[in-house]
C-alpha cells in the first residue's frame, strides 16, 4: 500500500523491472527470461519450465536462443532423452549470470522498499520516521 487506508494513493503501487539491454540489440534478458532460466534451473527441463511458466515449449526454446544469440555464450547444457528422458541444465555461465540478477534483485528490493516507503511518505505528508 501507499498510503493510510482512505488516502488518494491507497491503491497505487510502484513496480520496476531490471532488464538487460545491449546497446545494438536492444532487450536481451528480462524479469519473464529470468523466470525461465530460475525455473530450467528448478526442473532441470526446458519443457517442464515451459509448462511451468504458461509457454509453449517452442517459445521458451526461442527465448533461451534469443538470449544466448545476444550475449554470444551458451546458458543451457541439454541432454537428449532415453529411457529416463532428457535433461537441461545451466551452464556454469548461465549459473552465474542467474546468481548476480537474483543478488541483485535483493539488492534492488530493499532499496527500492525504503525509497518508496519514504516517496509515498512525502506525498501522503506522514511524517517520516
Amino acid at each position: 500500500m501507499a498510503g493510510p487506508k482512505g488516502s488518494k494513493y491507497y491503491n497505487v503501487f510502484l513496480d520496476y523491472h531490471i532488464l538487460l539491454n545491449h546497446q545494438e540489440k536492444g532487450n536481451l534478458v528480462d524479469e519473464y527470461k529470468f523466470t525461465l532460466l530460475k525455473s530450467i534451473q528448478e526442473t532441470g527441463s526446458l519443457k517442464a519450465a515451459a509448462d511451468k511458466l504458461g509457454v509453449s515449449y517452442r517459445k521458451a526454446w526461442g527465448n533461451v536462443e534469443e538470449i544466448e544469440q545476444g550475449l554470444g555464450f551458451k546458458l543451457l547444457e541439454r541432454s537428449r532423452g532415453g529411457a529416463q528422458g532428457g535433461k537441461t541444465s545451466l551452464t556454469p555461465e548461465g549459473e552465474k549470470l542467474l546468481q548476480a540478477y537474483q543478488e541483485l534483485r535483493v539488492e534492488f528490493d530493499e532499496a527500492i522498499h525504503k525509497i518508496t516507503r519514504e516517496f509515498f511518505h512525502s506525498i501522503n505528508e506522514i511524517p517520516n520516521n
